[in-house]
């Protein structure tokens, strides 16, 4: 299904000159970042202990909103994964927009996937420096429902750039049948990159099922680890990208607001993904 670009309705002077200096080069900066819908977890028994945090509102989730938007500000395009759309645990604040407001991205949009009765909603969202061209919100198959992948794509459906946010569920099974759909959204998109909370590992049966199904890769041989952010021990956050688009330091984050770390890539783009034109006017 197709759908519409939200755009913030204000603009912060100097954030498209910033995005045209990097287009030149023709790098894009990339980040994917599970956020939590904003609560901070430390340690396993936090789970339990401040599991209040999944479905009420309080004062320290803005405040992390904050630093999360701080830490954005340096990308182009990024993907977020449990980003609260507007219920009772964020105070009613769509999260996606609020990180687009405060890190001043021109362009934002978020799908959801699965709502409590107005308590919790949890989201993929985009925020982005460039004008998408199209955005599409996919439903993901599977037993049980709640999960999706956002696509947002820049310049044409040929030579433009697809970027896919996903967040897989918990069973091999699950996101075997998951990545399978997503593999037939990748034949039509020769620049592609694939973000998200995956949770599984890039040597899980289901991800060498989906690199042996497409086109996509890893930009480094070692996936950094993410998973917990406050003594990372699993690499189940991945960014995946075309050859073509020329990966450049991949990395985890060291920030740890979330329970998971954020990834961030470099893209160099081929000559002829069109993405002129797609800037933020000034």
């Amino acid at each position: 299904m197709e759908g519409g670009v939200t755009a913030r309705s204000t603009r912060a002077s100097g954030a498209a000159g910033k995005a045209g200096a990097r287009k030149i080069a023709r790098r894009l900066r990339l980040a994917s970042f599970n956020i939590q819908a904003g609560a901070t977890v430390r340690n396993f028994r936090e789970y339990v202990t401040r599991g209040w945090q999944h479905v009420l509102p309080h004062h320290t989730k803005r405040t992390n909103l904050k630093l999360i938007a701080d830490a954005l500000v340096p990308f182009d395009i990024v993907g977020l994964q449990e980003a609260d759309g507007g219920s009772l645990r964020s105070n009613f604040d769509n999260q996606t927009e609020t990180l687009a407001e405060a890190a001043e991205f021109p362009f934002w949009t978020h799908q959801s996937n699965r709502r409590m009765v107005g308590v919790a909603e949890s989201s993929n969202g985009v925020l982005s420096r460039l004008e998408p061209s199209a955005v599409y919100d996919h439903k993901l198959p599977g037993r049980i429902g709640g999960r999706g992948v956002l696509e947002v794509r820049y310049g044409n459906v040929t030579h433009g750039l697809h970027v896919f946010v996903a967040h897989l569920s918990l069973t091999p099974a699950a996101r075997r049948i998951q990545l399978a759909f997503i593999a037939e959204l990748l034949e039509a998109a020769p620049n592609a990159v694939l973000m998200g909370d995956l949770n599984c590992t890039a040597d899980s049966p289901e991800m060498c099922w989906l690199l042996d199904h497409s086109a996509l890769t890893f930009p480094a041989g070692v996936a950094p680890l993410t998973f917990p952010s406050w003594q990372p021990q699993r690499a189940i956050d991945h960014i995946l990208v075309s050859p073509n688009l020329r990966p450049r330091k991949l990395r985890a984050l060291p920030f740890d607001v979330s329970d998971h770390l954020p990834l961030a890539v470099d893209i160099l783009l081929p000559a002829r993904c069109s993405i002129d034109a797609m800037l933020a006017p000034g």
